[in-house]
């Protein structure tokens, strides 16, 4: 193994090792209980089963069948979502040919950062992962189940229904993905018109239909923001069955990986001899493979948060500084956009998640002694599936990249370091994406122009205010403020300020994604503005240093007089975070209280930085 790799390992197995425990201990205890609907009374077990056929009726009063619990994250509005409507049957089907039964439990909800962009519904979103996760709780909470079936794809989903699955750690459970839409316009073209209506160059007809040519048919969107970040990590954690993340919807590859996965979460149920919860598999290493996966593809900053609460839940303590350095030790091997011009069926093409687990493994990079749903060694995830003559089956992977421009070996890296850096200085701490970062633009040293909203930005980027080298600041966007909205408003205006020849950085307590791009943005700012951060304390015309290279961000000011200013406030009680505030504020201390336990409820700053 890497030595860092495996450094790393040690300390968060070392500093994990009272809440792994405890953890592990109420595992035990869960499972000592058998079957949980053997203990449910006559009247509980009637209710449970009175809408199955008698076959399903029979089976589950006998407690030697296995019961699939299947929680969705179903709708028709979001393409990456559609699919799943038709998976229940398809599972149920392939559940029963192997004499167990699967039940419909619950649906979570699913909503869309590309849809609520830059409006009120985005400071829900960052918080939909907790609903999401208790909403799961609440399906899996009938005691009706002997394990379970996740179908979630994008940004909040699938981290909320692993704190879920994590929460009923004693069952095991298989994630089943939809797979991504076929490529559509190129993302570049897609981004250049963007940028082109920011300008003012083109119109709102020219720009939807850039847009619909991109976001065009059933499947997540192709490029790699969180989504596909998800499914990612995710097959690297051993949660996925192999090579399964990209296979595209309404395929006949793509259902039967489905069925694959509906049987195969029968064999892993305590009623049998392969007994597999997800609370055991989830382990350190699986963790850290998961972090490694994404630093080596240069993924979705959102897993500095969304990791972090995955790992706690499993009784993990995961921190920005493990991040840090396994991103020193990782190089990036993928291109995908926003980090090149490929998409993630270019990605797929290449060689995809199979090709990159065997160079990543063969370089000592990723643990290869964990257990996963198919079975133990990661050495298994080398393997793609296939149909041949109907009949699903793996088969090596490439040895080589199918194209080396999109997808390379770690003696060839696109850059010797994975696509994270942590920043730190007199602002606070940061991350920063620096996968995508042009040569040269990695350093920004230039004056501060304060903003409190993405709004007041696009109104001075209008007027031409911002036509100089700067340092953006948008503060009150942290998860106390407002939900922590997602900012990828910002990316077109800001890049049409770098394309002009302008040094320009972006410093936020809010978020931007995996859709963080070429301008380099100091995201997660912590402490947040609302919570005495000295980000509050920055004003217009302070000189700022955001350095992707040493780690340092920091405003270059005397220092006495500048904790000596009086911080910024806001007015955030019209906003859809701050209304429901007062409203809900009495549940909310009470809730957070459970954060102590496995699954965590609302965004703290513990689950930012650890």
């Amino acid at each position: 193994m890497n030595p860092v790799i495996q450094r790393v390992t040690d300390r968060i197995i070392e500093r994990s090792s009272k809440s792994r425990a405890i953890y592990l201990e109420r595992l035990e205890e869960a499972r000592r209980k058998g079957p949980h609907r053997g203990a449910l009374s006559c009247g509980n077990l009637a209710h449970g089963f009175a809408a199955c056929n008698a076959s399903e009726k029979s089976d589950l009063r006998s407690l030697t069948k296995a019961n699939i619990a299947i929680i969705s994250s179903y709708n028709d509005m979001l393409s990456a979502h559609q699919p799943y409507q038709f998976y229940p049957e398809i599972i149920k089907q392939a559940v029963a040919e192997v004499g167990s039964v699967a039940q419909f439990a619950g649906g979570v909800a699913a909503m869309c950062d590309g849809v609520t962009q830059g409006q009120p519904g985005m400071e829900l979103s960052l918080i939909s992962r907790d609903n999401i996760a208790m909403a799961a709780a609440i399906g899996l909470s009938h005691n009706m189940f002997d394990g379970g079936l996740m179908l979630g794809i994008c940004d909040k989903i699938v981290p909320g229904l692993l704190l879920a699955a994590l929460s009923f750690g004693h069952l095991p459970f298989v994630f089943v993905p939809a797979g991504p839409m076929p490529s559509g316009i190129p993302n570049k073209e897609k981004a250049r018109v963007r940028q082109l209506f920011a300008e003012g160059k083109v119109g709102k007809e020219e720009l939807l239909e850039a847009e619909a040519k991109s976001y065009h048919a059933a499947g997540t969107c192709t490029f790699y923001g969180t989504a596909n970040s998800n499914q990612l990590v995710v097959e690297v954690m051993g949660l996925h069955l192999p090579g399964s993340s990209f296979i595209n919807p309404y395929t006949p590859l793509r259902d039967e990986l489905t069925r694959a996965a509906a049987r195969q979460v029968t064999r892993l149920t305590d009623l049998g001899t392969d007994y597999l919860p997800i609370g055991k598999l989830v382990d350190a290493k699986v963790v850290v493979n998961g972090i490694v996966g994404l630093l080596a593809t240069g993924g979705s900053t959102n897993h500095t948060m969304h990791l972090i609460a995955v790992a706690r839940a499993a009784g993990f303590i995961v921190n920005w500084d493990d991040f840090a350095e396994l991103s020193h030790a990782t190089p990036l091997l993928a291109k995908i956009y926003p980090n090149g011009q490929a998409d993630i069926n270019h990605f797929q093409h290449a060689g995809g998640v199979p090709f990159l687990i065997r160079t990543l493994l063969d370089a000592g990079l990723l643990h290869e002694d964990v257990q996963t749903v198919a079975g133990f060694g990661l050495r298994r995830y080398t393997q793609q599936p296939l149909l041949e003559n109907g009949e699903l089956r793996w088969v090596d992977a490439p040895l080589q990249s199918q194209d080396p421009d999109v997808l390379t070996t770690v003696d060839k890296p696109f850059k010797a370091t994975g696509g994270l850096q942590v920043l730190s200085g007199n602002i606070g701490r940061a991350v920063l994406k620096t996968s995508a970062l042009r040569p040269g633009t990695e350093v920004v040293k230039a004056p501060a122009v304060v903003f409190h909203s993405q709004h007041e930005l696009e109104a001075a980027f209008k007027a031409g205010e911002l036509n100089k080298d700067c340092v953006v600041v948008v503060r009150f966007q942290g998860p106390k403020a407002c939900g922590m909205p997602e900012l990828h408003k910002l990316t077109p205006p800001l890049g049409v300020l770098q394309d002009k020849g302008f040094k320009v950085a972006l410093v936020t307590d809010g978020r931007m994604s995996g859709a963080s791009g070429k301008v380099p943005a100091a995201i997660h700012v912590t402490p947040e503005a609302l919570d005495g951060g000295n980000i509050a304390r920055i004003q217009t015309g302070d000189l700022l240093l955001v350095d992707g290279e040493t780690g340092k961000l920091e405003v270059l000011v005397d220092a006495a007089e500048f904790a000596a200013r009086t911080p910024a406030t806001a007015d955030l009680s019209h906003n859809l975070y701050g209304m429901g505030r007062e409203m809900f504020g009495a549940m909310r201390l009470q809730l957070t209280g459970a954060e102590q336990g496995a699954c965590s409820l609302f965004v703290t700053e513990e689950h930012l930085h650890g």
